[in-house]
């Protein structure tokens, strides 16, 4: 009987965390699709890529300190208090009746996202053992992009038929129950110091890098550029030094000699610029180059996420037979093949045509994030896994707004010289193409790191990336 009761409470607590992930990757593709509507309805089409910008400036940057803090206070007050801050922020988006006011939202929006994925990842570490947790990665990653498939198309549906305004609101009712799940069923399973040492001086410094980096792509004058750039690396190089003092480092520095961290941040850093860049912009071909309407761009990603939800499902099941290096090798070169044919597109392409690119290049997708994620999550002791896993994801972020603002770059520029759309997203993707390559080195470096490993269990400093548990 007690068994029993614990399942049950197992399974309410990871469907509650499953509904935080609808909301993180409902948000990422249903805004994209609406996005043309809204900026014609509330006019600043200049600040169309801030609306991105912010939401991926306010949750990169509080990644690390939510990551540190679930491993310092506990994740089921870390992801609460993000889930909390998500939803404010999707009412007042809703609410917005400008640009700015939608900007202002979509910050404080992103500050609740930032705890959304690492933290669901930490709280899935302490409920299931090693063996299961490739496989609930898999599952995170289908949940992740089936809902991915929904974005696009309500977003779609919504702006034709409702107010665009209910593309934020539907996050309301979905979010209300993870948070009282959550609150009700889950209880953290390790005790935690009741006075933590926090390292204010390196979360203030990677914060202020963070901030001013990731501005420095935004920004259109050059001299912003190279000055906002400039300082970003400045205080980088003094988080670095705060993080060799620290008693309690926001971020150890240690942790970067694990293969499975190490070399898989810089896989998921280059893999995320391609991805999310390539994301924001098929919309965009559709509509301009193809003249379809905001629905049909939804409903034409749909290949996408379908096949990576397959890939993302077989990928968690091959987790406890093959290697990390195993699974993201051929993903990768699976998704770069995907990445060389959208590049081939044009006017003249045909839907058949763009469904079979899409389809490639999901199927490659699929399994690279729940490798990485269960690769970071397995490569540390417990007390570290919730700044594994928002380094990880921190990685993740950086790289697909780096991605978004490169890639659009390129798309203005090469528009400037007089190209069309289409050609000009043919360089879009042989970009990415070129990035996924990068990610490719990244992950052969990873070594023959796996989920279950027979050996006995190894310190940070090891370079054995998954500890037997």
């Amino acid at each position: 009987m007690e068994m029993e009761k614990e399942k049950r409470r197992v399974d309410l607590v990871t469907g509650g965390v499953l509904m935080g992930l609808v909301l993180s990757s409902l948000d990422q593709t249903i805004v994209s699709t609406a996005m043309p509507t809204i900026t014609k309805e509330l006019g600043g089409l200049s600040l169309y890529s801030w609306v991105f910008a912010i939401y991926m400036l306010t949750s990169t940057t509080s990644m690390p300190i939510y990551g540190k803090m679930a491993d310092l206070f506990g994740p089921r007050k870390m992801y609460l208090i993000g889930l909390f801050l998500f939803l404010s922020g999707s009412l007042l988006c809703g609410m917005a009746n400008s640009m700015t006011g939608l900007i202002a939202a979509r910050g404080i929006q992103g500050l609740g996202a930032g705890a959304l994925m690492p933290v669901a990842f930490i709280i899935v570490g302490e409920l299931y053992p090693p063996e299961k947790r490739g496989k609930f990665q898999g599952l995170f990653g289908a949940v992740f992009a089936i809902t991915s498939i929904l974005g696009p198309t309500i977003g779609g549906i919504i702006v034709e038929h409702l107010s665009w305004g209910w593309i934020f609101f539907i996050n309301l009712p979905i979010g209300i129950a993870s948070i009282l799940i959550i609150a009700l069923a889950f209880r953290d399973q390790r005790q935690y110091d009741k006075k933590p040492v926090i390292d204010w001086y390196g979360a203030t410094s990677l914060s202020a890098a963070i901030i001013l980096i990731l501005l420095s792509l935004v920004m259109e004058s050059r001299e912003y550029k190279i000055g906002l750039g400039g300082a970003g690396i400045l205080f980088l190089g003094l988080f670095i030094w705060i993080e060799t003092k620290a008693k309690e480092p926001l971020l150890p520095l240690s942790l970067f000699r694990i293969p499975a961290i190490g070399y898989g941040n810089l896989a998921g850093f280059f893999v995320s610029a391609a991805l999310f860049g390539a994301i924001a912009y098929i919309p965009l071909f559709v509509q301009e180059v193809r003249g379809a309407s905001p629905s049909e761009a939804g409903f034409l990603l749909v290949p996408l996420m379908l096949s990576a939800a397959i890939s993302s499902t077989l990928g968690g099941r091959w987790m406890a037979k093959a290697s990390f290096r195993a699974i993201l090798i051929p993903s990768l070169l699976i998704m770069a093949t995907g990445f060389f044919l959208l590049s081939t597109m044009d006017v003249g392409t045909t839907n058949t045509q763009l469904v079979s690119y899409m389809i490639v290049t999901g199927l490659g997708m699929g399994a690279i994030y729940p490798a990485l994620g269960t690769a970071a999550h397995s490569a540390v002791k417990p007390q570290d896994r919730g700044v594994a896993m928002s380094t990880s994801q921190l990685f993740r972020s950086i790289g697909g707004t780096i991605g978004v603002s490169l890639l659009g770059s390129i798309v203005e520029w090469r528009m400037r010289e007089g190209l069309v759309s289409s050609e000009a997203l043919h360089d879009v993707f042989i970009t990415g193409l070129f990035l996924i390559g990068i990610s490719l080195i990244a992950s052969i470096r990873l070594g023959n790191t796996r989920l279950l490993d027979k050996e006995p269990r190894h310190s940070h400093s090891s370079n054995s990336g998954v500890p037997k548990q």
